[in-house]
């Protein structure tokens, strides 16, 4: 089937859904609320990376002054920066398999 048909198909389904023919596919998303991590927590994820606080700094985007920041207690992260973070507690390789990181040696 070539794109014009594909288009009409398309264009059809959406008349015959406008007037009470047709059932659209719903779906409902969720989302997970962002979390909150502690000094501790933020360590001890970085360090389950085997990243310095510098490369695990450029992974996340942040400064280094930013991840002492963290670890120490003085600010916290927030938004994209806990996403991340989640993820990569939940897998520590997953800044490697994201391929944000990549290895480079022998």
């Amino acid at each position: 089937m070539g794109v014009f048909d594909d288009i009409k198909t398309g264009l059809n389904q959406a008349i015959e859904f406008e007037k009470g023919k047709l059932n659209a596919k719903t779906v409902t998303l969720s989302i997970e609320p962002v979390e909150s991590f502690t000094p501790d927590e933020i360590k001890k994820i970085r360090n389950s990376t085997g990243l310095t606080q510098v490369l695990f700094a450029r992974y996340l985007g942040v400064s280094v002054k930013t991840v002492e920041a963290w670890e120490a207690g003085r600010n916290h992260p927030e938004g994209a920066a806990c996403r991340l973070l989640s993820m990569t507690q939940s897998d520590p390789s997953f800044p490697l398999k994201s391929g944000i990181i990549t290895a480079v040696g022998s």
